[in-house]
């Protein structure tokens, strides 16, 4: 899923904007902090999520009357389909890391869309058809539906993340100087 999602977003056309922007020397950091910023937040969102479902995810879920064996695959499943959409929601974040409105523009790279919905017809097929092969059991509609309500908070998140400063000097540089200063202390 990884694959197609670094696909999706290697596939998008360039914007003005972009072009525009002079070239990124070859030491300048991979990641900016705008990227860092995105990253922490979607992150920490999705490990509290996903933790908290897998650790609380029988009694959350209320999967207490079924056999300890199905409600363990169920709530296995659904921690792995919740993960999946909350890649595949955060792949439109990713597109547009320093724009609040992240669907922009994105008619117009049908590859992107395609790969979008290819991700999201596997993991049905995944979750509803391959069981026996990914040890996955079919989720009812409630479940499908909490799954994809899950990470499609990491919409709003993204906007609300997006409204936090950032630094100038790139995350590393700053973080070398914060420990620089307390190993000469």
């Amino acid at each position: 899923m990884d694959t197609l999602g670094a696909l999706a977003l290697a596939t998008e056309p360039p914007t003005d904007k972009l072009m525009k922007r002079s070239p990124v020397g070859r030491r300048e950091p991979l990641i900016t902090n705008i990227m860092w910023r995105n990253l922490f937040v979607q992150a920490l969102y999705q490990v509290a999520i996903l933790l908290i479902f897998n650790f609380g995810g029988k009694s959350i879920l209320h999967l207490k009357n079924e056999t300890l064996e199905h409600a363990e695959k169920v709530k296995n499943t659904f921690v792995f389909n919740t993960f999946v959409f909350c890649q595949i929601f955060n792949e439109f974040n990713a597109r547009k890391p320093d724009e609040i409105n992240i669907l922009r523009g994105v008619t117009k790279s049908p590859l992107f869309m395609a790969i979008i919905g290819t991700t999201f017809l596997l993991q049905v097929l995944i979750v509803e058809f391959l069981g026996k092969l990914t040890s996955t059991v079919r989720l009812d509609p409630k479940l499908w539906l909490v799954s994809v309500a899950i990470a499609l908070v990491s919409w709003p998140l993204a906007v609300l993340g997006k409204l936090i400063p950032v630094p100038e000097i790139p995350l590393g540089v700053y973080l070398a100087r914060i420990f620089c200063r307390r190993s000469s202390r």
